[in-house]
């Protein structure tokens, strides 16, 4: 058990909330209503496959660093609770499960799973190379409403564009705010992020320009599907979950910028989900 608790802390489970709520998002909006069963189990499994194996190498590429890092002594594969060498299965395994989802979904999936990897693969490397590290992230997390869209219709339209607008811009504005406690350490070591860039201050005005941006193309989703009222009081609910983030952060302390401050960001996707479901079933 402490084995597999270890693991489960290595991919960082519990941080599945979010990218999982876009993919069921993606999922609904593709059928205007609620998926079948079917369509949603195999969805689920692919990508609790693609994001264990994202995060899995995530961990063994970024290995180097974490040592060195003094925020990150305990995580699991510092401590040696987790090798290297179950990593490498567990992203093996993972991809597997990953192939084995896409292949029980529309035909075209199981073609497009290398470019699926693709961002997932470059990611780790991209904070050694460029400043855009997180917009690279966001990229990978945009797959799961667009992933999900194509797996229910065969195909792609401008209202799952957008939304993987949305849903990246997010997660990358957010990553944004976490480098900026990291910019010391980063430039000790010769990497690249936006804080690093364009200085703490610049970061966040630009974190804070990105979730504008972000809840802009929430919006547009809904204009362009004609959703409701409710899904729009969700994106309201969404838009002011960041507004308070923001406020509780400055280029002078990160001290709020805890566990609690982490998880709250997922409230974004769960809100945004819920209002989309009841814009259907009321």
């Amino acid at each position: 058990m402490n084995k597999l608790k270890a693991h489960l802390e290595n991919i960082a489970l519990s941080h599945s909330v979010f990218a999982l709520p876009f993919a069921y998002m993606g999922a609904i909006l593709a059928v205007q209503g609620i998926p079948a069963m079917g369509d949603l189990f195999w969805i689920t499994l692919a990508m609790v496959g693609a994001r264990s194996a994202a995060m899995g190498l995530n961990a063994l590429i970024d290995l180097k660093y974490d040592r060195l890092h003094p925020r990150f002594t305990k995580r699991p594969m510092v401590t040696g609770a987790v090798t290297p060498g179950e990593v490498v299965l567990l992203i093996a395994a993972s991809l597997g499960v990953f192939v084995l989802a896409a292949a029980h979904l529309q035909p075209v999936c199981v073609k497009l799973v290398p470019l699926a990897v693709i961002p997932l693969a470059v990611y780790p490397y991209m904070k050694r190379v460029s400043w855009t590290c997180h917009l690279v992230l966001g990229l990978a997390l945009s797959i799961a409403p667009t992933g999900a869209w194509i797996a229910i219709t065969g195909s792609l339209a401008w209202p799952a564009v957008y939304l993987g607008l949305a849903v990246g811009i997010w997660i990358a504005g957010f990553d944004v705010i976490y480098g900026c406690q990291d910019v010391a350490f980063d430039k000790q070591h010769g990497l690249h992020s936006m804080p690093v860039r364009f200085g703490i201050p610049g970061a966040l005005t630009l974190s804070r320009y990105m979730h504008a941006f972000s809840i802009g193309c929430f919006g547009l989703v809904g204009y362009q599907l004609q959703l409701g009222a409710i899904y729009f009081g969700g994106v309201i609910l969404a838009a002011l979950v960041l507004i308070y983030q923001h406020r509780l952060v400055s280029d002078g302390d990160f001290s709020r910028v805890t566990q609690a401050y982490f998880m709250r960001n997922g409230l974004v996707g769960i809100f945004i989900l819920l209002f989309t479901m009841l814009n259907f079933l009321l």
